[in-house]
């Protein structure tokens, strides 16, 4: 039976061995919440690069260019961070280029695993269902803020252990800790979250919205997988196969 375990930053997956796992790499404020609804949005590619300056120039290859730093857009970028600005048809068709302050990095230092999936809760089922058919052995990277622990990632951590309990076995406590972490949250988890150090970063900058929508579950049915030197929406390429 596969196991599920959870890596509460980037600074701590030197403790691990990514080699023939499986990672799911998750910033729900707001970078893999963001890449999820730009796939459903109809982005084609999206490179996670972890220097803006790498990210700007892409725009010389056709892509488009998002960057965030500190909850904020960065200035000269076409994009930022928010959700919602991937859903009014400039995404569609397009590539996209992003870095962030956290999410983009998670993503990047996991890539000696097996198979890198960027989860959400925007996505949840659909990751869910997809690591049921991998079988490999899990590992929730969850980006953290610069470093350090955060409670929206490690709820996420505790939502796919409960709905992959019984099915994966527990690598130890830090999975234990997440799941107990989510059912607690579980009931509303705008309203638990309302004093973590994020949150109240992004309600400074009047992000309300992009809060309460980042912790919608199932609201998309992509499925972004890390292939080479870029993510692609690994359902998308199914159907067009």
């Amino acid at each position: 039976m596969p196991s599920i375990d959870v890596c509460f930053s980037p600074e701590l997956l030197h403790l691990y061995e990514l080699k023939g796992k499986a990672v799911v790499a998750v910033d729900i404020l707001r970078a893999t919440s963001t890449m999820t609804t730009a796939f459903a949005h109809g982005a084609t590619q999206i490179f996670p690069v972890m220097q803006l300056e790498e990210c700007l120039a892409f725009s010389d290859k056709g892509c488009l260019t998002a960057a965030e730093r500190d909850g904020q857009k960065a200035e000269g970028f076409d994009l930022g961070n928010s959700p919602f600005s991937y859903m009014n048809g400039t995404v569609k068709g397009k590539d996209i280029a992003i870095t962030t302050t956290n999410g983009t990095r998670a993503i990047r230092l996991s890539e000696d695993a097996e198979e890198i999936i960027v989860g959400s809760f925007l996505n949840l089922s659909t990751v869910v269902n997809h690591l049921k058919e991998l079988q490999l052995d899990v590992i929730v990277v969850c980006a953290g803020w610069k470093g350090n622990f955060n409670l929206e990632d490690t709820l996420y951590a505790g939502a796919l252990a409960e709905r992959l309990e019984g099915e994966f076995t527990f690598a130890n406590d830090a999975t234990l800790a997440a799941l107990y972490l989510y059912r607690s949250a579980k009931a509303d988890m705008f309203t638990f979250l309302q004093q973590s150090s994020h949150v109240q970063r992004l309600l400074r900058l009047d992000i309300t919205k992009d809060v309460a929508f980042c912790l919608e579950e199932d609201k998309y049915n992509v499925l972004p997988v890390w292939k080479e030197d870029r993510l692609i929406d690994l359902l998308a390429k199914s159907a067009e196969a």
